[in-house]
C-alpha cells in the first residue's frame, strides 16, 4: 500500500460525502416516485368521480405522471452535484424542436383533448363532421373513426373536426322531418291537403307535440308545393320519411292527383 494513501482522508473526502449524496438521491427518487403515483391515483379517482371520459383520464394521467417523474429525476440528479440547469435548457430546446416538427400531430392531439373534454358527440352518435357523415365508432387522441351508413370506415384527423362545423343528428331525442310534395295547378289543393293530413295522422310514429305542419309553401313554376313537417323520435326519422313518400304517391294516384315533373316543349318551325 502506498505511503501517501490515507484511508481516513479518502473516506472523509470521497466515500462518505458521495455515499451520503447517493443515498439521498436514491431516497429522493424512490420517495418522489411514490408521491407521484399517489398523486396520480388521487387525480384518477377524482376524474372518475366526475365521470370524465376514460380516454381523457388515461391521457392526462400519463402526461402528468411523466412530467412529475421528470422533476423527481432532476431533483435526484441535482443531489449528486450534477448541473441540472443545462439539462433543463437542453430538454426545453429538444421539446421546442420536437414541437415544431410535429405541429400537425400536436394540433390533432390538442383537438382530441377538446373533443373528449367538451363532448360534442359520443360513441354511437350519427354526425356530420370533418367532411364525412356516419356513426361515431371511436374518439382517439389524434383521430376519430366514423362508420358510414354503407359500412365504410372513415378516419378523420381531430383538427379537421374541431376546426369546422359539427352536426350531431343524435343530440336531440326528437327530429322534424321536412318533406315537400307538389301537385298540379289543375288539381284540388284542398283535397291534396286533406290526403296529406290523413297520411300523417294515420302514422303512429308522428308525435302529437309539437303538432305537424302541413301548409302550401310555394307556388312553383309547374306545381303547387306542400310543406309537410311532422315531428318524430330520432330513430324514426328515415323510416317515416321513406314510408310517407311512398304513401303519398299511392294515395295521390288513387285520388287522381297529379305529381308534376319537368317537361320541355320543343317547337320546330316549318321550312319555307
Amino acid at each position: 500500500m502506498p505511503e501517501n494513501l490515507d484511508l481516513n482522508t479518502v473516506a472523509e473526502t470521497y466515500l462518505i460525502p458521495w455515499g451520503v449524496r447517493i443515498v439521498l438521491a436514491l431516497a429522493i427518487f424512490y420517495i418522489g416516485r411514490l408521491v407521484v403515483f399517489t398523486i396520480i391515483n388521487l387525480i384518477v379517482r377524482l376524474m372518475h368521480a366526475r365521470n370524465t371520459d376514460e380516454v381523457l383520464v388515461k391521457f392526462l394521467s400519463a402526461i402528468l405522471r411523466w412530467v412529475l417523474l421528470l422533476f423527481v429525476i432532476i431533483a435526484a440528479l441535482s443531489q449528486l452535484g450534477i448541473n441540472t440547469t443545462s439539462m433543463v435548457a437542453l430538454l426545453g430546446a429538444a421539446g421546442l424542436a420536437i414541437g415544431l416538427s410535429l405541429q400537425g400531430s400536436l394540433s390533432n392531439l390538442a383537438a382530441g383533448v377538446l373533443l373528449i373534454m367538451f363532448r360534442p358527440f359520443t360513441k354511437g352518435n350519427f354526425v356530420e363532421a370533418g367532411g364525412a357523415m356516419g356513426s361515431i365508432e371511436s374518439i382517439g387522441i389524434f383521430s376519430t373513426t366514423l362508420t358510414t351508413p354503407d359500412n365504410k370506415e372513415v378516419i378523420i384527423p381531430n383538427s379537421a373536426i374541431i376546426g369546422n362545423n359539427i352536426t350531431n343528428f343524435s343530440a336531440r331525442a326528437t327530429r322534424r322531418v321536412d318533406m315537400v310534395f307538389g301537385v298540379s295547378y289543375g288539381d284540388d289543393i284542398r283535397k291534396a291537403k286533406l290526403l296529406l293530413e290523413e297520411i300523417i295522422a294515420a302514422d303512429e310514429r308522428v308525435l302529437a307535440d309539437p303538432p305537424p305542419n302541413i301548409v302550401v309553401g310555394e307556388l312553383a313554376d309547374s306545381s303547387v308545393n306542400f310543406l309537410v313537417r311532422p315531428w318524430v323520435n330520432a330513430a324514426d326519422y328515415w323510416p317515416l320519411l321513406w314510408d310517407t313518400t311512398e304513401a303519398v304517391k299511392i294515395k295521390f294516384d288513387e285520388a287522381g292527383l297529379t305529381i308534376p315533373f319537368p317537361q320541355v316543349d320543343v317547337h320546330i318551325p316549318p321550312k319555307d
